[in-house]
């Protein structure tokens, strides 16, 4: 899966209930791969709104 052009990895957590997803440095959860995936790209989001304030 990607967001803008950044790849994404959800999968299936092993130790707990429910998936995660990977990419940039970030880790989210959640109990659907579409909310993991949801949460990620908030964090993303986050995430560059802070590299543009630094800039």
């Amino acid at each position: 899966m990607e967001i803008g052009k950044r790849a994404v990895k959800v999968f299936r957590m092993k130790n707990r209930k429910g998936y995660a997803a990977l990419c940039c440095d970030h880790l989210t959860e959640g109990s659907t791969q579409n909310q993991a995936l949801d949460r990620m790209e908030k964090a993303l989001a986050r995430t560059d709104r802070k590299l543009k304030k630094k800039k």
